[in-house]
């Protein structure tokens, strides 16, 4: 079906799920989509989860302020009403090209609008508001940056009816569409897409696409999260990206930040001081305002975007951690329900630095009542310790009792699970996560933050060779967790992905200091900010670039092979047990040795794995080894397994 063909066949009414609650009457379709959809509708909703309110707080959001989209410019019969909500403005005036400002008319609720006849798609817009000329924060894509004209453009067409994959089947690469191909564009990615595909992957994990000041970025500076970042390409190529990805049978997964706005070009403040709460401070200035329904709302229109204009088949909501005003928890339900009200199966991850397991609670049924998974960062810095001796900054943490702790996550989850954390001041951490199945979390050694934070960016690949680096994979692809690579790891890549952006003026001088003193700070030294590349150069973004020449290198290319037979093991072996319900985990250790068995309904999958450098040994009952890596053999009742070895089977469920 073409573009235009899913345009045509959008229901006027918007999402006919939604439309069917407004007017009162009954859904029809998957039970669960009515489930998740209730949990915005429902006054009497009484679920707690984490340190969130038994009862929505601020009442929830009925559907007949989302059936359609407030906020943006909206096409109407002959023309545009253009809208904006500036509830600290007296006056908004709306600004076209080649016409004098035209004042808005203002409501009683802080909405000014004005229907312009003649406008249409293509149409160039800003508005004027205290003197100063600012984009539509809703822009759906920007003429040229964040600062400039905004564009009208028309819908893209309806997400595709195609069955998302199941979420226990997720192998996920991570990328930056700027950096993972020369081009540094979504035509660009798409034309090389099918390399993911077949080095095993299921799904990519964009990192934002807000747009965002200047000409590259990590993506976590944007401040129009409704325009896709016009130097990638348009919202027609980002689509089509999308559709690519799916016909190469990869789901796509898009990184979403609704914690803060970048610093450059948010006007916000000037006219809408209701978004933000100044009592509350994040590491970005002032909190956002989730007590307010139309913050809210703001951003389940963002969910809204992306999965139902763009297909995209679930979201990953940055740093949740930082939610920190009145409303959040709300903020947190009503993201779920709005995504899962269009795509009940959508792959809907968190970045959740407190460890909060009620938030991936299971139903009766064992569907996720909120989100699939969190990123867990606590498996990453347990092996990332084990595999490097690091121990700084937030490795401190993981420095004491570290194979205990990696045991730990590979049965449990969470490495905290309440105890108090020595770095912060012995602030207890985290909620208890063994019942929870392993597919609640997803497992890395490296991604975009992790090798960021390094001074110089540097992969592991700069620093391990290529038996601890097949171990550490071994351990993650083989693991029943959901496994995460940043891009190229499966070939053991070694392109560094150091910070990077393009702001000017006192922002930029103050991320060069801020990262700097990061540095200093994180590895205890006077002399790692010598390290750090700077942040704002264009040259430290091209050094970020994948050289996809280097593929081919013989190396490489056996990295490469030895990534996909891991991929095969894990679909041919590890789908099945673990398509079935989840019954618990058991595992112990011997030294640096440990063992873990996980059982599901069907059958158990054991893995023994050797952390250390020395041949080690562990009592574990006999089973032939499906896979391995390193060295390993039987003496009497003990495994030996040599250095940085590991060995699992499928075995069947014990009576």
């Amino acid at each position: 079906m073409t573009m235009q063909d899913r345009t045509d066949n959008r229901p006027e009414g918007g999402h006919a799920l939604i439309d069917s609650l407004v007017e009162g009457q009954p859904p029809t379709g998957d039970p669960a989509i009515l489930r998740s959809s209730l949990a915005i509708a429902d006054e009497t909703r009484g679920d707690r989860v984490g340190s969130g309110p038994e009862e929505y707080e601020h009442g929830p959001l009925s559907f007949d302020r989302i059936s359609h989209y407030r906020f943006g410019p909206e096409l109407i019969e002959g023309g545009v009403r253009f809208r904006l909500y500036a509830p600290s403005a007296d006056q908004v005036e709306v600004l076209l090209v080649d016409r004098a400002p035209t004042p808005m008319q203002a409501g009683d609720d802080g909405w000014y609008s004005l229907d312009v006849p003649g406008a249409g798609p293509g149409t160039l817009y800003r508005y004027r508001v205290k003197g100063i000329d600012v984009p539509d924060p809703a822009s759906r894509g920007q003429a040229d940056d964040t600062g400039g004209w905004s564009v009208v453009r028309g819908p893209l067409g309806l997400a595709s009816e195609r069955t998302i994959r199941p979420w226990h089947q997720a192998v996920i690469a991570e990328l930056h569409v700027g950096t993972a191909t020369p081009e540094g564009t979504f035509k660009g990615l798409a034309q090389r897409i099918g390399h993911f595909a077949d080095a095993g992957y299921t799904a990519i994990e964009l990192m934002p696409l807000g747009d965002f000041p200047g000409s590259h970025n990590w993506g976590y500076d944007g401040v129009l999260v409704f325009a896709p970042e016009r130097s990638y390409g348009t919202p027609e190529d980002l689509r089509a990206l999308v559709d690519a990805a799916h016909a190469h049978g990869l789901a796509v997964i898009l990184d979403v930040v609704y914690n803060h706005f970048g610093p450059v070009d948010n006007y916000l403040p000037l006219y809408a001081a209701p978004f933000f709460d100044e009592n509350v401070h994040t590491p970005w200035g002032a909190g956002l305002n989730f007590a307010d329904p139309l913050v809210r709302l703001f951003f389940l229109e963002n969910v809204r975007m992306w999965i139902e204009d763009y297909d995209m088949d679930g979201l990953r909501f940055d740093a949740v951690h930082e939610f920190g005003t009145s409303g959040a928890q709300q903020m947190k339900r009503e993201m779920a329900a709005m995504a899962r009200a269009i795509k009940p199966n959508a792959m809907l991850i968190l970045e959740n630095l407190d460890n909060e397991a009620s938030w991936l609670e299971r139903d009766a049924s064992g569907r996720p009542r909120y989100f699939d998974a969190q990123w867990n960062d606590d498996i990453h810095h347990v092996l990332h310790v084990i595999a490097t001796d690091q121990r700084s900054g937030y490795y401190r943490d993981f420095a004491d009792e570290t194979v205990e702790k990696a045991r730990r996550v590979l049965a449990e989850g969470f490495a905290y699970q309440g105890e108090a954390v020595p770095r912060r001041g012995d602030i207890e951490r985290g909620e208890p996560s063994a019942h929870l199945p392993p597919s609640a979390f997803v497992s890395f050694i490296q991604n975009h933050d992790q090798i960021g934070n390094q001074p110089d960016g540097r992969r592991l690949a700069e620093d391990l060779d290529a038996e601890r680096l097949d171990f550490l994979h071994f351990v993650i692809m083989l693991s029943p967790q959901i496994p995460m690579f940043f891009m190229g790891e499966e070939a053991h890549i070694r392109a560094p992905f150091p910070f990077f952006g393009d702001l000017k003026g006192e922002f930029s001088a103050e991320i060069r200091e801020g990262r700097a003193q990061q540095a200093k700070e994180f590895f205890e030294s006077d002399h790692a900010d010598e390290l750090v590349p700077d942040p704002m150069a264009p040259e430290t973004m091209a050094m970020a670039k994948l050289d996809w020449n280097e593929f081919a290198a013989p190396e490489r290319a056996e990295a490469l092979d030895r990534f996909r037979e891991l991929a095969r093991l894990r679909r041919e072996h590890l789908w099945p047990l673990t398509d079935a319900p989840y019954q618990g985990a058991e595992a112990h250790q011997d030294g640096r040795v440990v063992a873990v068995s996980w059982t599901y309904a069907g059958g158990r999958l054991v893995m023994v794995m050797n952390a250390a450098p020395d041949e080690g040994s562990i009592e574990v009952p006999a089973f032939a080894p499906m896979a391995t890596t390193g060295i390993h053999r039987r003496e009497g009742e003990r495994m030996v397994l040599g250095p940085w070895s590991a060995a699992i089977a499928v075995l069947p469920a014990e009576a």
